[in-house]
């Protein structure tokens, strides 16, 4: 199938190459030229803008930073992916991104003949996890492309409610991270060997995935684990957005939101977001840190860096 792919960065380009490896036929475009080099090597066409790759495609995905640039990529009259794509195909988003954009590029998708899908990811390809929302027709003639990024891969509704799972999952890891961090600086402040209770608590009722990395990355003090401070608090900004917008209460949203804000203003954006540790062990007056031996070695890699 002629496919279209805007936004090769850390994200898109390994989702272009599990679609490549699928045996479709990959036209591609990122601000950054040098972002598609090697997938143009594997074979994909590289165009000048997303106009561009949606007249030479039958579905266009994107995976961009945020709301506004999905919103300029997929609606600008003159170079965005709308004006090039032709009725009866379909646009599929797989940004983190706005429910209420996702929804208003939807609706313009309709308007024109074309289907829209909002279906931001978690994790990596090819195991990753992708939360759709749009028309379940048009998801169910996708679902298959879809198949080729990823390992589990949901259907949660209607246009935006792809975007409003990612966030509701974006608000429990990270509001969680930071719940983590204070409950590992109440051990240190007390007295309790890090080490031990970073390999009780996978093992206890303070089990999260998002937990492992304090020791993958906080305790050995290389704060490189998962996605960047910047986007990590994009994010879970969106969450709190979405939050208000539904009166829903956000209130350890807010203090977690204070903690990467914290982060941010020391110039740590594009440092790996486990960094926002540093902001609280700065209050507490403590370190969160374990020597290599002490750290449990099944923590110490993660296989799935740049998670987001």
């Amino acid at each position: 199938m002629r496919l279209g792919f805007v936004g090769t960065g850390t994200m898109g380009a390994p989702m272009v190459g599990c679609l490549i490896d699928a045996g479709h036929d990959l036209t591609i475009y990122d601000v950054r030229p040098d972002a598609m080099t090697a997938l143009c090597a594997r074979g994909a066409h590289p165009a000048e803008d997303p106009v561009a790759v949606a007249r030479s495609s039958e579905v266009v995905f994107s995976s961009l930073p945020g709301p506004s640039e999905v919103e300029h990529a997929a609606l600008d009259p003159s170079s965005g992916i709308l004006a090039g794509l032709r009725q009866g195909s379909t646009y599929i988003d797989m940004t983190t991104n706005s429910p209420a954009v996702a929804c208003r590029v939807a609706e313009a998708c309709r308007a024109c003949g074309v289907d829209a899908l909002d279906a931001p990811v978690s994790g990596r390809p090819p195991t990753m996890t992708v939360m759709v929302g749009g028309d379940e027709t048009a998801f169910a003639k996708c679902r298959t492309l879809l198949a080729a990024m990823a390992g589990n891969i949901f259907y949660v509704g209607r246009s935006g409610a792809g975007c409003t799972a990612k966030l509701v999952t974006q608000y429990l890891g990270y509001t969680n991270f930071v719940a983590a961090l204070e409950g590992m600086l109440i051990g240190a402040k007390a007295g309790i060997d890090l080490g031990v209770l970073a390999q009780i608590v996978p093992v206890s009722a303070g089990a999260s995935r998002t937990f492992d990395n304090i020791p993958r990355s906080v305790l050995p003090g290389s704060f490189t684990a998962g996605g960047t401070l910047d986007i990590v608090a994009k994010d879970l900004q969106l969450a709190c957005d979405l939050a208000r917008d539904v009166a829903a209460p956000a209130h350890l949203g807010l203090l977690a939101q204070d903690v990467l804000r914290r982060a941010q203003a020391q110039g740590w954006g594009q440092e790996g977001f486990p960094i926002a540790a540093r902001i609280l062990e700065a209050m507490a007056g403590t370190k969160l840190r374990a020597s290599a031996r002490e750290v449990p070695a099944y923590q110490t890699e993660d296989p799935r860096r740049g998670r987001t």
